[in-house]
């Protein structure tokens, strides 16, 4: 493949949001996009290269709406993981993580998700202290070698986890207080204008990567911050992802600086927007989901980590009637150890029965299976994602019928949400190019890659283990003071917001 002719795969069963029944059906494939799909024996150029699909149910790949590849290393590795604890130990884990180190964890994370149906995704890496073009290539080659597509949107912020949590910094001991100066974030102007070089130096990697902008955590950002990287967005026609609601931490800490919620501080900062993205939303009240929606955002919801950290369920019901747009992500393997997509929408599934309204008041598989594809691409800025119909990317996972979880064969679409686990992944497809094959990725020797982590895999154990008394006094202290926090009460008067509010 890949000599100019047209692919047509025959023979296969098709899955998509308009072909829930998965019937016979043939697909052509032009370049890298999908031409025609049609009933067997479609039409196709004499000299088509024929991949014969038999046996096969084939379905849009997977998008994965939030992730950070760069923690793939670190799957398993910690235990009752609280999101507070995770942000506390962050200025020393991270600092020191090496180019190297970075290109081999997201390369894990990437050839995770193609194994397991996934063939595009919003990574959120944290080059400190800023973010280089070189640590960018890192990251965008390890989706390159792998052949899934990715955007790219790395992380910065001008306020610490200590500084943005009122009275946090105050509870800290002297030891850790004059530590902390000395890994002081960096300043609003350096980062604008990094990011100004980033875009300029840009390389783009053929179109299979994009560059995204990240606020990391929507209140560790000044005002201007926030609002220099959205016009920054604007400005490149790139993506604006962040954090936001994710704990009742977090939503205390912004009644209390803000007076107000964070998403109507950020509406009031006139940064909500299209190609906005929020993270998690756990903590969105009424007025914030219609912010949201009103304002053409999208949200990526991690049911998975959101469990793991003991955050809160969100309410994506809630969201889908306001209208806002919603995909499914599994964030990084620190806070969920995995990359399945296939598991994160059955849980997207499942937990949205959790606010007690009934069970028809939970996402239906047909919604979960939207989410996890076209509301994905949405997530992702990609429209041309999440389909398997004429004018889409020829993004194609091909399950194997044979397998334990496809015997009987009843509902389609039920069974690839509430039973497919990635174990009846058989081929990939992504632009028309084959990436996984007989189960096995085609383009990376897995035993290289895992006599490559097994050699670096000391150094991320030294960068969890360093400095253990004053990591440990962080999380003592982050435990106790954010705990505290979350226990006062999140609540704001109401009003109809004024037309200078919104």
């Amino acid at each position: 493949m890949g000599d100019g002719r047209a692919i047509i795969v025959r023979g296969g069963r098709v899955l998509d949001g308009a072909r829930p029944g998965a019937e016979p059906g043939d697909l052509l494939i032009e370049g890298d996009t999908i031409r025609d799909v049609g009933p067997p024996g479609l039409a196709a150029p004499d000299d088509a290269i024929p991949v014969d699909a038999r046996g096969k149910l084939l379905h849009p790949g997977l998008v994965n709406a939030h992730t950070h590849g760069y923690h793939a290393a670190h799957k398993a590795t910690t235990d009752r993981w609280t999101l507070e604890r995770f942000l506390t130990v962050s200025p020393w884990i991270n600092a020191d993580l090496s180019l190297e180190a970075t290109r081999l964890s997201t390369r894990i994370a990437a050839v995770e998700m193609a194994l397991k149906g996934c063939t595009a995704c919003y990574d959120l890496p944290l080059p400190l202290p800023l973010p280089t073009i070189d640590a960018l290539d890192s990251v965008a080659r390890a989706y390159v070698d792998v052949g899934i597509r990715a955007v790219v949107a790395p992380m910065v912020a001008d306020i610490s986890v200590f500084h943005a949590v009122p009275g946090f910094l105050d509870a800290l001991p002297p030891s850790l207080r004059r530590d902390l100066e000395d890994r002081a974030v960096s300043p609003e102007g350096a980062i604008l204008s990094q990011y100004r070089t980033l875009f300029r130096d840009w390389r783009g990697e053929g179109g299979l990567v994009r560059l995204a902008v990240s606020p990391a955590i929507a209140h560790h950002c000044t005002a201007s911050l926030f609002t220099g990287l959205a016009e920054l967005a604007r400005e490149n026609g790139a993506g604006l992802h962040t954090h936001l609601a994710e704990s009742r931490i977090q939503a205390v800490s912004g009644l209390k600086r803000f007076g107000k919620t964070v998403t109507a501080w950020l509406d009031g900062l006139g940064v909500l927007g299209p190609n906005f993205t929020a993270a998690h939303g756990v903590w969105l009240d009424d007025d914030d989901v219609r912010r949201l929606a009103d304002s053409g955002a999208a949200l990526a919801h991690n049911p998975g980590s959101n469990l793991r950290l003991g955050v809160g369920i969100a309410d994506v019901r809630k969201m889908l009637d306001a209208g806002l747009d919603v995909g499914v992500g599994t964030d990084g393997a620190r806070s969920s150890d995995h990359q399945n997509m296939y598991e994160a929408t059955r849980l997207a599934a499942l937990v949205s029965t959790a606010h007690g309204r009934g069970r028809d008041a939970g996402l239906s598989a047909a919604e979960a299976f939207h989410a996890a594809t076209v509301g994905g691409a949405r997530t992702l800025g990609l429209d041309k994602l999440g389909r398997l119909a004429p004018g889409y990317k020829a993004d194609i996972v091909f399950l194997d019928l044979g397998r334990i979880n496809w015997i009987p064969l009843n509902d389609p679409l039920l069974q690839i949400v509430h039973v497919e686990d990635g174990g009846s992944v058989d081929t990939v497809m992504v632009g028309g190019k084959t990436v996984v094959e007989n189960g096995r990725p085609t383009t990376v020797d897995m035993a290289g890659l895992a006599a490559e982590a097994d050699r670096l895999r000391p150094r991320f154990e030294e960068l969890m283990s360093r400095n253990p008394e004053l990591l440990g006094q962080a999380q003592a202290v982050g435990g106790e003071f954010c705990g505290a926090l979350a226990a006062e009460p999140y609540h704001i008067e109401r009003r109809v917001p004024a037309a200078a509010d919104r």
